[in-house]
């Protein structure tokens, strides 16, 4: 690659390319058209930039001019990512982690046995601003979704990409079923797919000649990436791995690397200070939680990556694994590749959920856009967009469904049924139901809980004061601690996960209604015990239909010896 001008816009020539531009983070906005001009359209383009200082005179042609620009096609993808998403946000129900996230942001802390304390800060941010509302909660992964779309052409465009190859680039993001179904669930993954993605560009942009001040951003997003998520530091791991192995290890050389670190690392610290102070209950909730996933299969994850990123997808990641390491954009653009490489290997050869992954996958769109317009441009085949957009477009309206809550359930189970358990995407050990998992955990908690409070008000007034609620699991508790307080129902308290760390509270276990707990574990603990009842639901995942509903009173033990033999980090 040749540089043949400076300044803020470096111009490149690219072998078997034509001129392309690379611009700054802070020129996002004055992006110039990057359709390059040639011969007479070049007085075209002078009149384009001169008809500015004169907005006024054609107004509704400036709208148009701004919508077809990169700048304004890239909003516009990353808006119709978010509306698709807003549209389908009540529909259903919570999602079970939903409930969990808002229970947490009633306790808000500086971390939690299965999360850092990000997402619990957004639930509490929400319920401060809307309230107790399905549609409000929505809001936050359809904009981290649109946010997604929109980072993912600005990676093209770093990258050199056209106008075209920016569009693909985010049309793959849109149209990705992991992304679909991310978006449509307030929950950490949507956050964290866009800080790797960010951070990506970041990256790119440095090594591409960017200010290093650059890394203090880098920082500050890998912060916010460990606050949210800390699987994170696989791709902090294997990103700086890329780095050292190529020419780009130059670039850490520069304080203003190691001062980026440590910004990181101050938005770690109150996490770490957390598991400090309650004995580390992370590490033991990973080790039983690694024990829910599906054992390593190196061909099956392949497979597993081709549908859950749209099969479609292929030839950007593929394309965009080729780019990187074929350095076309240079030799220091290898470390992308080789991180990318690292992390399927290691994703592949353990443990692993089919969308581990799927945070890396941005930068691969990214660069697959570019590695395409530029076959395409050497084939002369200036419609080759077109086509392919069109081909994404209608597999995402295919996919859809399968991750948004948009079809009634029974019309779900006739279209999609012939996929099978979890609608073919294999993301954990666990029952099978009408739904995938993502789906059917929506359903159930409504009726649950009405079945809890038909129990409680069963109950004499004088014990009804002194009745707590303890359930099996977080997913339960949560629910009634969420939609609970519209029945009149007290919070529930439970030994899984961060429940047990926000203690029993002021139940005295005089008298506890128990749900989804056998009923000889209550005998166990209670001389007197009466089954009142059982949940019921029929989309709900199925360990979730038919849950005891028991009443307990006269513990054989006090309840502080009865809580310490409750938790369970699972």
């Amino acid at each position: 690659m040749a540089p043949i001008l400076g300044g803020p816009a470096d111009v490149h020539i690219l072998p078997g390319e034509e001129i392309t531009s690379s611009f700054r983070l802070q020129d996002f906005r004055l992006q110039r058209d990057d359709t390059a001009p040639r011969g007479g359209e070049t007085a075209g383009m002078i009149t384009s930039l001169t008809s500015d200082r004169h907005a006024g005179s054609d107004q509704p042609r400036d709208v148009s001019r701004s919508l077809t620009s990169p700048s304004g096609m890239l909003a516009v993808l990353g808006l119709c990512g978010f509306a698709a998403h807003m549209l389908v946000a009540g529909n259903y129900g919570y999602f079970r982690d939903e409930l969990y996230y808002i229970a947490a942001g009633h306790h808000l802390s500086l971390g939690y046995v299965d999360f850092p304390f990000l997402i619990a800060l957004l639930a509490w941010l929400v319920d401060r601003i809307a309230g107790d509302s399905l549609v409000a909660i929505h809001v936050v992964p359809a904009l981290a979704n649109g946010a997604l779309i929109v980072v993912t052409g600005l990676i093209a465009r770093e990258l050199g990409g056209r106008r075209r190859a920016q569009a693909v680039a985010a049309a793959g993001t849109l149209f990705c079923l992991t992304f679909l179904a991310t978006g449509a669930i307030f929950s950490m993954d949507s956050l964290d797919e866009l800080w790797w993605a960010l951070i990506a560009l970041l990256v790119i942009r440095l090594l591409r000649g960017g200010d290093h001040r650059l890394w203090l951003a880098v920082g500050a997003t890998a912060g916010l990436g460990l606050a949210t998520k800390v699987t994170i530091l696989f791709f902090l791991a294997a990103l700086g791995g890329g780095l050292l192995a190529t020419p780009a290890r130059a670039h850490l050389r520069s304080r203003y690397a190691w001062m980026g670190a440590g910004v990181a690392a101050l938005f770690l610290a109150p996490y770490l200070v957390w598991e400090f102070q309650n004995g580390w209950p992370t590490l033991p909730y990973w080790h039983n939680y690694l024990a829910t996933l599906l054992p390593p299969s190196p061909l099956n994850f392949i497979a597993q990556q081709a549908y859950v990123m749209n099969p479609l997808t292929l030839p950007l990641w593929l394309g965009g694994t080729y780019w990187y390491l074929r350095g076309r954009g240079g030799p220091e653009l290898r470390a992308l590749g080789i991180a990318f490489i690292a992390l399927f290997v290691y994703f592949a050869f353990t443990p692993t959920k089919s969308y581990y992954l799927a945070p890396a996958y941005p930068m691969m769109f990214g660069a697959g856009a570019v590695w395409l317009e530029a076959r395409f441009a050497a084939a002369r085949r200036g419609w080759w967009h077109w086509g392919y957009l069109g081909a994404l477009a209608v597999s995402g309206v295919l996919l859809a469904p399968i991750a948004m809550p948009i079809l009634p359930p029974p019309t779900f189970a006739r279209a999609y049924g012939f996929l099978g358990s979890d609608a073919g995407a294999e993301i954990a050990l666990h029952q099978n139901a009408v739904l995938p998992q993502w789906l059917a955990d929506r359903f159930g908690w409504e009726s649950l809980t009405r079945e809890v409070a038909t129990v409680y008000r069963r109950l004499p007034v004088p014990e009804r004061r002194d009745a707590c609620i303890f359930t099996n699991d977080y997913g339960e508790a949560a629910a009634i601690d969420v939609l609970g307080p519209a029945s009149g129902l007290p919070p529930a308290i439970s030994g899984n996960n961060s429940f047990y760390f926000w203690g029993p509270g002021h139940c005295t276990a005089q008298l506890v209604i128990t749900v989804g707990v056998p009923l000889r574990e209550v005998s166990a603990a209670f001389r007197q015990v009466s089954v009142a009842g059982n949940s019921s639901c029929s989309y709900c995942m199925p360990q979730e239909n038919g849950l005891p509903i028991l009443v307990a009173g006269d513990p054989r033990q006090p309840i502080g010896r009865l809580w310490r033999s409750v938790e369970q980090l699972n």
